[in-house]
């Protein structure tokens, strides 16, 4: 049976075109990086994303109920792994994660078909944060 809780993610499962743009590390500017993303259930419990955009990520999300909370486990091709706290509303999604490297967050509006987001970076605690780039889900 699935968690009602996890349920409500249902509308990121899907095929979708990925537009990574307004990147501080890519030249020129203006450049923009396309990929794609499939989301689906693992049983009933857990969703998997993978992702292929400039190298392969993947992330798994969860839930603990105990703690009304989402969880996203994170890995990447360069051996990176990392936990985020999420959250998600239907209309609003976010993970974000405050590790002694520094802290991270993705923020994004989720519409059926489109979301839009933004991943930001803070090196001083959360105190302030900059925009590493913007990242488009197309649901193709």
């Amino acid at each position: 049976m699935r968690n009602a809780k996890m349920a409500e993610l249902e509308g990121l499962v899907g095929q979708w075109r990925i537009t990574l743009s307004d990147a501080w590390f890519l030249e020129p500017a203006g450049t923009e990086v396309t990929g794609s993303a499939t989301v689906e259930w693992i049983g009933e419990a857990f969703i998997a994303m993978r992702t292929t955009l400039q190298g392969e990520l993947d992330m798994v999300l969860g839930r603990s109920d105990a703690r009304d909370a989402y969880t996203a486990l994170y890995h990447d091709d360069r051996g990176v792994s990392r936990v985020f706290e999420m959250t998600f509303d239907g209309g609003n999604w976010v993970l974000s994660r405050a590790d002694p490297d520094f802290h991270q967050r993705f923020v994004a509006t989720v519409e059926p078909d489109r979301i839009s987001g933004r991943w930001e970076a803070s090196e001083d605690a959360g105190a302030t944060w900059r925009k590493d780039f913007d990242l488009v889900y197309d649901r193709v």
